[in-house]
């Protein structure tokens, strides 16, 4: 199992540091997701295929952050 610990956790461009309502994704492999405001708390895991769908669901994500 990938450590969470140990991996590069991006937040999303249109975050600032005056909004801390934001997630954080890791993609080593699959998509890892987890709260910015508290990064040692859950990790919720979804497939390449799941992030992929979720991705191109939204409008203008297109390219925003590599599978």
């Amino acid at each position: 199992m990938v450590q969470p610990d140990n991996l590069e956790w991006r937040k999303s461009s249109y975050s600032s540091k005056h909004n801390d309502e934001c997630v954080e994704v890791a993609l080593p492999g699959d998509a890892l997701v987890r709260d910015s405001k508290n990064p040692k708390g859950a990790v919720l895991g979804f497939t390449s295929a799941a992030w992929a769908t979720f991705l191109h669901s939204i409008p203008g994500a297109e390219g925003s952050v590599a599978t």
